[in-house]
C-alpha cells in the first residue's frame, strides 16, 4: 500500500504532463469527487496510457489544508486502463464553459508518486489474451499477410485483417492473425438499438464521433465457416465469437449465423460458440442453441430497466427480452455473462445492486464482464438525464458483496473458452507460450 496519496496531475495543451505536488489527486463517482482509499491505489498498468482533458481543471486535495480545490495550472488529466482491469473513480474535473465533449474512452482517475503513474483499479481478470507485452507487430503483419493470401475472396478476412487488425489494431483481430484464442467474427452491419455511446456508429449532428468503421455487408455462412473452423481446429483455447465493436446486433443476422454454426459443427466440436449481443431476440437465442451456440454475453449499462433503455434506446424490443435470452441460455446449459458498463457512481448505487442481484438470481447467470465504460461522464448523465445518483456503495465494494452473497458467480473481462467453462476456470485460459 502506498504511504501516501498520489499528486494530480495536470496538462498544458501541448502534449506534456506534469505533477501538482500541492494536489492530491481524488476520484469522481456520480457528479460528485472523492478521496481515495490508499490501497485502491495500483500503478498504471502495460498498456495503460494518459489523456488530456480540454476545457476542465482537475479537482484535487491541497496537502495543507485538506480542502479540496481546482488545479489551475493546466488541464485535467485522466487514464485509459487496458483491458482485464476495471476502474473504482473516474477523473474528478469541473467542466468549463464551451469545453468539448470528449470521445469514447474510458477516463480513469490517475495520479504521480515516486516517478510512477497510478490509477485506481482492480485486476479483474487473470487472462493475458489481450496483454500489450503479447503482441509482436512483426508476427501479426506476417499472419495478417497470410490469412489475405490463402483466402483471397473472402470478405469477411478482408475485414478482419485490412480494417479491425492492421487499421484500428483491434486485439482481437490481432489474435486471430495469430492464430490463437478468440476469434471475432463480425456478422451484421444492422442494429436494433440507438445507443448513445455506440462506438461503430454515430448520427451526423452528433458532436461526438465513432472510433471505427462499422462493418457494411453481411457475410455468408461459408465465409463465416472458411475461416473459423481452421481456427477452431489449430488455435490454443480456440473461440469463435459473433459480435464485434465494429458491427450492428447479429440476431438480426441469426438465421446466417444458425446456418455457419452447423456448418463449422459439421467440421469440428472443438472450442466454443459464441455471441456478444444485446438479447434482443429471446427466440432467434433458442434457435442458434439449438444450432449449437454455446454462450452468449449480453451487453448493458444497468440492470434497471429505465436507466437501460434511455441509453439503449432499443427498436422493437424490452429490457425483459434480455431477461429471456439469458433464462434460455442456460435451459440449454449455456454459459451466460453480461457486459457491464462500470460506471461510478452509477453502477454501484444502491438500487442498481439491488437490481443486480435480481437479475443474477432470475436468470441464473454464471458470470460479470465488468468493462470500463467508453464516454464522457458529463455527457453519459446528461443524456440519460440523471441530475441525482443516490446513495453509493462504491464499486469494490459493489464487486465484494456479490461474492459473498453469489460465491458461484465468476468475475472477470473476457468471454471464457470451453476449456475454462467446463474445467478448472481459475487456470484454463490463455497463456504466454
Amino acid at each position: 500500500m502506498l504511504h501516501q496519496s498520489p499528486y494530480i496531475l495536470y496538462s498544458d495543451g501541448k502534449g506534456n504532463i506534469f505533477e501538482d505536488t500541492s494536489l492530491y489527486a481524488v476520484g469522481r463517482a456520480g457528479w460528485d469527487a472523492f478521496p481515495i482509499e490508499r490501497e485502491d491505489w495500483i500503478e498504471l498498468p502495460d498498456g495503460g496510457s494518459l489523456y488530456e482533458l480540454p476545457g476542465r481543471r482537475g479537482i484535487g486535495i491541497d496537502v495543507h489544508t485538506g480542502n479540496m480545490r481546482l488545479c489551475e495550472k493546466g488541464w485535467a488529466v485522466a487514464a485509459f486502463i487496458p483491458p482485464a482491469h476495471t476502474g473504482l473513480f473516474i477523473a474528478a474535473y469541473e467542466t468549463l464553459p464551451g469545453a468539448p465533449t470528449l470521445p469514447l474512452f474510458c477516463y480513469t482517475a490517475a495520479g504521480w508518486l515516486n516517478n510512477k503513474f497510478y490509477v485506481p483499479a482492480v485486476r479483474i481478470e487473470e487472462d493475458i489474451r489481450q496483454e500489450c507485452a503479447g503482441y509482436n507487430d512483426t508476427k501479426i503483419q506476417s499472419g495478417a499477410a497470410w490469412l489475405l493470401e490463402h483466402y483471397p475472396h473472402n470478405r469477411l478476412v478482408k475485414h478482419l485483417m485490412q480494417n479491425c487488425c492492421l487499421t484500428y489494431h483491434c486485439p482481437a483481430a490481432r489474435n486471430l492473425s495469430l492464430g490463437r484464442w478468440e476469434c471475432p467474427v463480425p456478422s451484421s452491419p444492422a442494429c436494433n438499438a440507438n445507443c448513445i455511446g455506440c462506438i461503430s456508429f454515430q448520427p451526423e449532428e452528433e458532436t461526438i464521433v465513432s472510433t471505427q468503421d462499422r462493418l457494411a455487408f453481411k457475410p455468408t455462412a461459408e465465409e463465416i465457416a472458411e475461416f473459423t473452423v481452421p481456427h477452431l481446429l489449430k488455435a490454443p483455447y480456440p473461440l469463435v465469437s459473433f459480435g464485434q465493436g465494429c458491427e450492428g446486433e447479429p440476431l438480426l443476422m441469426w438465421e446466417t449465423i444458425r446456418e455457419s454454426i452447423l456448418e463449422i459443427r459439421k467440421h469440428t466440436d472443438r472450442g466454443s460458440i459464441n455471441m456478444n449481443t444485446n438479447g434482443s431476440r429471446p427466440n432467434a437465442v433458442r434457435a442458434l442453441c439449438e444450432a449449437g451456440l454455446n454462450s452468449i454475453r449480453v451487453s448493458m449499462n444497468s440492470a434497471q430497466s429505465h436507466i437501460y433503455t434511455v441509453y439503449y434506446r432499443p427498436n422493437n424490443y424490452v429490457f425483459e427480452d434480455l431477461i429471456e435470452s439469458l433464462k434460455i441460455m442456460r435451459s440449454y446449459n449455456g454459459w451466460t455473462s453480461i457486459n457491464y458498463f462500470v460506471f461510478p457512481g452509477m453502477t454501484d448505487t444502491v438500487e442498481e445492486y439491488e437490481a443486480l442481484r435480481k437479475l443474477i438470481v432470475d436468470t441464473d447467470l454464471c458470470m460479470i464482464q465488468w468493462r470500463n465504460f467508453n464516454i464522457d461522464p458529463d455527457w453519459y448523465l446528461g443524456k440519460i438525464g440523471i441530475t441525482e445518483t443516490g446513495e453509493m456503495l462504491g464499486i469494490k465494494q459493489l464487486m465484494e458483496l456479490l461474492k459473498e452473497e453469489f460465491p458461484h458467480l465468476k468475475f472477470g473481462y473476457y468471454n471464457p473458452p470451453i476449456e475454462r467453462i467446463k474445467g478448472n476456470y481459475e487456470k484454463d485460459f490463455a497463456h504466454f507460450a
